[in-house]
Formats: structure tokens, sequence, C-alpha cells
């Protein structure tokens, strides 16, 4: 029966420490703690994806019981116990996946499996990964084994997202954060890991991989992996194909077309990609990464800050050198702000060729750099009054000069909201699935927080539909019923709503069906009303 194929990135996990890249401030430090004697009960792991940090567990775990260990601190690799440790079958090496096994009574059988001693080892090793998926309840069930674990237990704990580990689980263990592998030294392994297989690959293509990879070192082998069996030679544009990202001349053609402010060959190149079922998330990424090269070049001229690839380099030079850094940034922040919006939006290619012609057409302020401008004149407008007042009266029959006067009109609020427009259809004839709903929705109440935070406060959950010039909004909290009857919070959202979508709007409220279920106090209290019996207040 022929043996199993083996996913490369699993082939060549790293054995010792003296394997793993770009940690030496965690390899180091294990290192001279195995040699001293030194380990300590527990240690906590964090970092992003595929930097090594279930490897440098698994290597610690057979470090400390090695039979044979050497005098670097590294396992030997050739006892059974390291033998067993690597092929999964010691059963005093436990590793427990927290993102399926996260709820408390997982964690008391760990508790109650930590009493028994080891059966082969000197030590009981617990191997947690992605630890902060553990239940509230789960940590609290850890913590107290974790503060005193019997002399024989030790525990590592993994994590990429450490702010959600609790501080009592932080202070029992030794944290080691891991970085990013540097793209030098993933293009160098995934070269050698290619001469190894046999896998003829281009020095552009393995750059190309590393950069996809983001520094995660198991990203990078996976791609190498997938793209093994595309042709006899790896080249850049079959790397780019195989990860689903736009190829690089096509990013340069964007970038030329957006100093250029031709929309229409932005779209068409866009258009192009979409054909191609390419990723235009990714495609978005990839523009921003290029445009912090743009600005880092524009900044500072080293290229060694750069992530492109080398033949680029020139090209984004001369880019550089003809935009200015305000305007770089300014575009930079808009692709930034795109890339947010198209994690929730209807159609990502619409939000994309959307900000691609704000940006040709110089639409590339910030969202909140209105406000700002706006909160800026008042303030020296609150200046300028502050000075006038100060100064002998003289100015006419008012004992006000005309710059006092100006001021003080132009900081006195408006007196009556904008009047609400005439509805574009008939409500009576609408129905709700003639509603199509609203993606700038986020950013209105965003808006309108800034203008009536307690009108937000209701709008949790919440959603809105238009049709025409009729905005309807539908809220999982009943009281934005009562919320909205006030005048102010009505032209609050209506003024929100016209900063965001630019026109006016005929706004109707509603709450949704669970909410309706939630107050039927109120609703018998209203029929009561109707129907003209007498009510009184609820306490």
């Amino acid at each position: 029966m022929p043996q199993a194929y083996q996913a490369l990135y699993r082939k060549w996990r790293p054995m010792t420490f003296a394997d793993v890249l770009s940690q030496p401030q965690v390899t180091t430090t294990l290192q001279n703690q195995l040699r001293a004697g030194t380990t300590a009960h527990a240690y906590l792991f964090t970092g992003s994806r595929g930097t090594g940090k279930t490897t440098c567990a698994r290597i610690l775990a057979k470090a400390v019981n090695c039979e044979h260990p050497r005098p670097d601190g590294n396992p030997c690799l050739e006892c059974q116990t390291c033998r067993d440790a690597e092929a999964g079958a010691l059963s005093d090496i436990i590793e427990i996946d927290a993102a399926s096994n996260n709820s408390v009574e997982d964690i008391r059988d760990l508790r109650d499996g930590a009493v028994y001693t080891p059966e082969r080892c000197r030590f009981k090793i617990y191997i947690i990964d992605e630890v902060h998926m553990l239940s509230v309840s789960a940590f609290n069930a850890l913590l107290k084994i974790m503060e005193e674990p019997p002399e024989y237990v030790k525990f590592i704990l993994a994590t990429t997202e450490i702010h959600k580990v609790p501080a009592t689980i932080i202070s029992r263990c030794q944290r080691y954060d891991f970085r990013r592998i540097r793209q030098e030294d993933l293009v160098t392994r995934l070269l050698y890991i290619a001469e190894q297989e046999q896998i003829r690959v281009e020095r552009d293509a393995a750059e190309l991989m590393a950069k996809l990879s983001d520094g995660g070192m198991r990203d990078a082998i996976s791609l190498l992996d997938r793209c093994a069996a595309l042709g006899d030679v790896i080249t850049a544009p079959m790397t780019a194909e195989a990860a689903g990202a736009a190829g690089r001349e096509y990013l340069l053609q964007m970038l030329e077309a957006i100093r250029k402010r031709d929309a229409a060959q932005t779209l068409a190149i866009i258009a192009q990609l979409h054909e191609a079922s390419k990723d235009l998330g990714r495609l978005c990424e990839e523009l921003i990464l290029m445009l912090r090269d743009v600005m880092l070049l524009k900044t500072t001229g080293d290229t060694a800050l750069l992530q492109c690839m080398a033949d680029e380099i020139p090209t984004l030079q001369s880019i550089a050198q003809e935009a200015d850094l305000a305007q770089i940034m300014a575009v930079l922040d808009t692709f930034q702000t795109c890339r947010e919006r198209m994690g929730r939006a209807v159609n990502r290619r619409v939000e994309l060729e959307m900000t691609c012609i704000r940006v040709c057409s110089g639409q590339t302020a910030p969202a909140g750099a209105a406000v700002s401008a706006n909160t800026a004149e008042l303030r020296m407008l609150e200046d300028r009054i502050a000075q006038l007042e100060s100064r002998p009266m003289g100015g006419g029959a008012s004992g006000m000069t005309p710059d006092q006067k100006r001021a003080q009109e132009l900081m006195q609020p408006h007196k009556s909201p904008a009047p609400e427009p005439e509805p574009e259809a008939d409500l009576k004839k609408l129905r709700l699935s003639d509603f199509t709903p609203v993606a700038q929705w986020g950013d209105i109440l965003e808006e309108c927080g800034r203008l009536a935070p307690a009108v937000v406060g209701t709008l949790a959950n919440s959603e809105a539909k238009s049709y025409a010039n009729i905005l309807l909004v539908i809220a999982d909290n009943p009281f934005f019923l009562d919320m909205f009857k006030l005048k102010e919070n009505a032209a609050a959202l209506s003024e929100a709503v016209f900063r965001v979508l630019g026109r006016r709007f005929v706004i109707r409220a509603k709450c949704s069906q669970a909410a309706t279920q939630q107050r039927p106090l109120e609703e018998m209290l209203e029929r009561a009303r109707n129907s003209g019996i007498k009510t009184t207040a609820v306490e």
C-alpha cells in the first residue's frame, strides 16, 4: 500500500529550536532555561498565525522530557520519548484544541487528569492551543491549577488574540511574543525546501509567496505546495494565479491610472479581474500595501522598508516623486476605509468601484475631515468671541461690534430643522418587500451619535431600508418609537441621514416582530386608552 502524501508544512515543521526562524528572543531564552533546569510551570505563547507558537510548544515539551538532551537545550530526537512524542503516541504530552474543547467540563477533565503522575516522562505537559477560545467559566476552572499545579505538570498556552485572555491567566505565565517571520528568512526557507523536494521555483515566485503569507511560515509553505502541482517551474504569475491574487502588473497599472485620475482605466482593470474570478478584497489589500510603499518612498526614500518586488521599485519611485505626500496619505486612507466597508458591503465590486471613482475625482478627504474642520472653525469662533468680549463695547445701538454680531450668529444653532420632503410614493401602497437595505446605515448611526447620542442608544441591532426618498427604520428596541416622537430626536436622525446620503428622506420607523413581543403591557395599555378605559401609570 503506497504511503499517504504528507503536506509540506507538516513534513518541514521545525524539530529543534535552531530550525525556528526569526524568533531568537524566544528560542534563546527557552534553551537557556533548559540548560539550567529552570523551566517554568506555565508558558504563554502569543503572536500571529504561522510564526511557530505550537511548534515551539512541542519542541519544549520534548526537550523537558528527553532522555538524552543536547548540551544546547534541544531534544535529541533519537530516544524513544522523542520519537513517540513526534508520532503523537506519548500520553504524557496532551494537546488540547480550545476552539472545540472550550467548555468548563473539558477543563474539569483536564484538572482531574492532572492529579495523576506521568506514565513514562518526568513531566506531564498540557499544550492548550487557541486558549483565547475558552469560556469564562473554563478560564475560572483553569485558574487554580495553573497557579499551584503539581510539580510534575507544566502548561503551555498558545493564542493569536492575547487581548481575549484574562489578566489573571497571563499573570501566572511566562509570556513570549512571537514576531512575524522576516521576508528574507521566508524566501531562504522556501528555496531550501523547494531544493530538497526537487521543486523548481524562481526567486521572484518565492518572494511573492513570502509577501502573500504576511509573515506566516505555514501559509508560505502551503502556497508552495499548491503551486508545485501547476507546472515544472513555478513563476511569479503562476503563484499569483494559485493565490487568487491580482498580477503585479495590474497593480502598477491601477496605481498609474489613479495617479492620472483615469477612472475609466481603473474600472476596466477591476472588470477584467472580476471576470477572471480574482478576489477583489485581496486586490484592495495589495493596493494598500503598494500605496504604503509609495508613502514610505516619499517620506524616507529607504527601499529597505518596502514590501514590494525588487523590479517594482523604479515605478513606485516615479509615482512617489510626482505625487504629493498629503495626496498619497488621503488615497491610502480612502482605500483603508474601502477595505473595512467591503467586509459588510452587499456587493464588494461596487464598493471598490465607488472608491476608485472617488479617488480619481479628487474626493479623498477622510470620513471625519468635515467634522474636524467644523470643530476647528467652532474653536476659532469661540476664541474670537472671547477676544471681542474683552474689548470695550462701541459698535452701534446694540452695544456689539459687527464682528461680535457675526460671531454670535455663527455660534447659534439652527432655529428650526429642515422641512421633511414630500414622499415620492404612496406609503399606504408600499410593502416591506419593496424596500432595499441601506448599506451606509452604520455610517448614519455614527453621525447620529455625534448629534444625539440618546437616539443611537435605542438603535442597537437596527436596520434601515429605502424606497425612492422614503427611509424605513426597523429597530429591536421598542423605546425607539418613543424617542422618535420627540421633534429634536427626529431632526437629529434626519440630519445624520442627509450628511451621509446627501439628500433629504421621509423617515418612518417601526419595531421588529421580536421587539413587539417584548412590550405586551404597553400594547394592552394602548388598547385600553383607545377603548376609553381609564389607565394609570405603572411604576
